[in-house]
């Protein structure tokens, strides 16, 4: 296997010891163009925030960046990338750098071989497009994709366009060599335990969970998995997160994962109080994502917070339809009203400018 297609130890060490990896949206202007100034501000926030790393090309940067027509797949990856090791080089941090790859196995390949060229860590590999594979047709497709590029799984919820993968797609997935971490997005707590189960049951030690259930995120994350497995009973947890949520109020979500990660340590000390707030956490979700709509505004919900806090200028989609659903404005509303401790406006408002500049 290529050198370059295998995650460097830092980056994996980062990824193992667990961070928050917010999806990255998509700035656009009034003509629905890139916005270069706003893209480049919201990955400066996201990094200023604490965030351990961007992932870029996924659902919430919006899958028609693809589409010929509109060419930007390759530019807003580049100047992500680019963003994000201006940040590296001034703080000496290192974030890890997560490419959403998608299609069939030709346009994948293809994908996978650019976000590796550009120097980003993993490919989040969506298989939205081999909706009628088979389980070992999948397998293969993904074990294609792993010679190009690190992946980084993704069970994808089926009401946005993923698909049902059972335990023993899972199972075969880890055995995949170049799987580095596995996004966990089915909103199913059934369809969860299915890929900690496969974790469980698998040798892999070198293997993430990030949890992507937006419905669910404190709870994945407090919670420890204490599974049989062919070595005994194995104990395992959600890492960190890879989420849309986390997308806005990220300042507030390092500080949740944080907190999570000292319950962990103190034995379960706060795990009460986390848990109140994973309540008001999912309850800002289904607002944010309009869950109440089937998921139908969940891009423009995020887009109104980052507009509010003036990193987007507003909130336009690539498709001129895709807005807020009938009613979502005032459920947004309530929920800013409702719980202001999640907001991060204060740090926003702080840094704005430098961000923009």
């Amino acid at each position: 296997m290529p050198a370059s297609a295998v995650m460097d130890a830092t980056a994996r060490s980062v990824l193992l010891r667990g961070v928050v990896i917010p999806a990255h949206p998509l700035a656009l202007d009034a003509s629905r163009r890139l916005d270069e100034r706003r893209q480049r501000a919201l990955t400066r926030y996201y990094c200023d925030a604490g965030a351990g790393g961007v992932a870029v090309g996924v659902h919430t940067t919006q899958f028609s960046i693809r589409d010929p027509k509109i060419g930007l797949l390759e530019p807003v990856l580049r100047l992500a990338i680019a963003t994000v090791g201006e940040y590296e080089k001034q703080s000496g941090k290192r974030l890890v750098r997560i490419a959403g790859v998608c299609g069939r196995t030709a346009q994948a390949l293809d994908e996978a071989r650019l976000v590796c060229e550009l120097g980003y860590d993993a490919g989040l590999l969506s298989l939205g497009a081999l909706r009628d594979a088979t389980g070992p047709e999948l397998i293969r497709h993904c074990r294609a994709v792993a010679e190009a590029i690190p992946l980084f799984g993704f069970y994808l919820q089926p009401a946005v366009g993923g698909r049902a993968l059972d335990y023993r797609f899972w199972r075969a997935f880890l055995e995949i060599e170049n799987v580095v971490a596995i996004k966990v997005a089915p909103f199913n707590r059934y369809r969860t335990v299915d890929v900690v189960r496969a974790l469980a049951d698998s040798a892999r030690r070198d293997v993430a969970l990030y949890t992507g259930n937006d419905d669910n995120i404190v709870g994945d994350l407090i919670a420890e998995f204490r599974l049989p497995s062919p070595r005994g009973t194995r104990a395992i947890r959600f890492a960190g997160g890879l989420l849309g949520q986390w997308a806005v109020w990220t300042r507030r979500a390092v500080e949740l994962l944080e907190a999570v990660q000292t319950c962990h340590e103190r034995g379960g000390e706060g795990a009460l109080d986390l848990m109140s707030r994973s309540a008001e956490v999912t309850d800002a979700n289904a607002a944010l994502f309009d869950a109440a709509n089937s998921f139908r505004g969940c891009i423009s919900g995020l887009h109104e917070i980052l507009r509010r806090q003036g990193l987007l200028a507003g909130r336009w989609c690539l498709d001129p339809n895709e807005n807020l659903s009938a009613g979502q404005i005032d459920e947004i509303d309530r929920v800013c009203a409702a719980y202001p401790h999640l907001t991060d406006d204060d740090f926003v408002a702080e840094h704005l400018d430098r961000w923009l500049g």
